[in-house]
């Protein structure tokens, strides 16, 4: 009965993250990493309350790829050593608790790393009002 609908609802949302994704600059795709991780791992949560195992790992893994292959591989290790190796040993740890809580059945360990994120996406987000107006001065190059 909903079927078409659904398809619908996820193709719009398809297009819309593609269309962000060519059109936004390298502090916005974080944040849309950022966005993305968190809205699986919501996903997961929903699933595992509703018992849907299948759904449940596959969102757990798209968490898991957004962290380690999107905000892990975005780090600037020419820019800042310390904080690229302090944020690559979170992001991993995060990738950690994911796969226990998908392992355990455990919504617990997925909350700390939604938390962990939401943490981060709010100072990545914080930053971008600075960073904007460094760019707009001709005082940073845009990456």
């Amino acid at each position: 009965m909903f079927g078409p609908k659904l398809r619908g609802a996820s193709a719009y949302e398809t297009t819309g993250v593609e269309t962000g994704v060519m059109s936004a600059d390298p502090h916005k795709l974080v944040l849309m990493l950022f966005e993305g991780a968190r809205l699986a791992i919501a996903r997961a949560l929903l699933a595992m309350e509703q018992g849907d195992i299948a759904r449940k790992g596959e969102s757990i893994g798209r968490a898991v790829k957004i962290v380690m292959e999107g905000l892990n591989a975005s780090l600037s290790w020419d820019a800042n050593q310390e904080m690229a190796d302090r944020l690559a040993s979170l992001y991993e740890y995060m990738a950690r608790r994911l796969t226990e809580g998908n392992a355990q059945n455990n919504p617990d360990p997925l909350r700390e790393a939604d938390r962990l994120l939401a943490e981060l996406e709010n100072a990545w987000r914080a930053i971008a009002p600075e960073r904007r107006a460094q760019l707009d001065a001709g005082r940073l190059q845009p990456a």
